[in-house]
């Protein structure tokens, strides 16, 4: 494994970082959370060190599953990113209403994008006691909240800090002035952003200004959920309460014209002995501006699979000759 500097903090964690997204299994249809926890523990006996996580990932059984999954790890040889800000409890709703979905039950779920400064008090001390732990390596505020000022969230999680609870802070889809706006309060470590080979909107902005500002990049959806996998046919039948159901990226003529690209790059992957999945993970890994690939697994093959793609070996030519093909499409 590989292991990169988050921004300018002594925190240095695996490229390949564990997604605990579907191990949660919310929206992704449900969950096995036996072999979510032996997914996290097969991948870090490759040297994924890093599990991205967050309170609204199953209500909790996400953070949940983390914490069992790393029971008996020195505390100090695993780094736990977790999130605030995504509000499914509370009463009366505040903020962005963001979604709705159902929880475990079965139940009408509503979830509001909310980081006021109590909130983000609350959330703190169900996410440490969720994850069995009394600190929060990374902190991120999950999504921009247009109904509290970006100096009250961030003058909260500056508090968080003094008492150590987290040690150090971030943030997720945010653009460029967002994060300018916020380090007027703390220091941010990173931003956690949307990114794969056929979606690369952050180049634009984003990345320019975290290579200026020593600002680590961490890419989620590296496989834009599943789709360059090259396991996603036309038609391909997504289990009940699955988001993809629904998203555009899955419409039968995306499916069609990304398929026809990864049986360009394929040859390339059969090559090195490596899956499609793989080839394209450490594509991102090598990408200018991304410090760390989130890569979800939801059994331990998965994990396994996805922690070994960073031994792959890729030249700036073979690079140069995906981008080619890439730019076909």
């Amino acid at each position: 494994m590989i292991y990169r500097q988050l921004g300018e903090t002594d925190l240095h964690v695996s490229v390949i970082t564990f997604g605990a997204w579907a191990a949660g299994g919310w929206m992704w249809g449900g969950t096995d959370r036996k072999e979510a926890i032996q997914a996290i523990r097969a991948s870090y006996d490759l040297g994924v060190t890093s599990i991205d996580t967050a309170p609204v990932y199953g209500q909790g059984t996400s953070e949940e599953i983390v914490r069992e999954a790393i029971q008996g790890i020195p505390r100090d040889k695993v780094q736990i990113l977790t999130k605030f800000g995504m509000r499914w409890d509370m009463n009366p709703p505040k903020g962005d209403f963001s979604i709705r979905t159902e929880d475990k039950q079965g139940n009408v779920v509503e979830t509001y994008r909310y980081a006021g400064k109590e909130s983000i008090m609350k959330e703190i001390e169900n996410s440490l006691r969720r994850l069995g732990t009394d600190y929060i390596d990374l902190y991120q505020l999950h999504w921009p909240d247009t109904t509290t000022p970006i100096q009250e969230t961030f003058e909260a999680v500056a508090k968080l800090l003094e008492q150590g609870k987290i040690r150090y802070a971030a943030v997720c889809n945010y653009k460029a002035d967002q994060m300018a706006e916020a380090e007027k309060y703390v220091k941010l470590a990173s931003n956690q952003v949307p990114f794969s080979m056929v979606n690369r909107g952050i180049e634009d902005e984003t990345v320019p200004y975290c290579i200026e500002n020593n600002k680590s990049i961490l890419a989620y959806s590296p496989l834009e959920r599943g789709l360059l996998t090259g396991k996603i046919k036309p038609g391909h039948p997504f289990a009940e309460g699955d988001h993809r159901v629904k998203h555009p990226s899955f419409s039968p003529e995306n499916i069609s014209r990304t398929n026809a690209f990864l049986n360009k790059i394929k040859p390339l992957a059969d090559q090195k002995g490596a899956s499609l999945a793989q080839l394209v993970l450490k594509w991102t890994s090598e990408r200018p501006g991304i410090t760390i690939v989130l890569a979800g697994a939801r059994n331990a093959k998965q994990s396994v699979e996805n922690a070994n793609a960073i031994d792959i070996d890729l030249s700036e030519e073979e690079i140069d000759w995906i981008n080619r093909h890439l730019a076909e499409m």
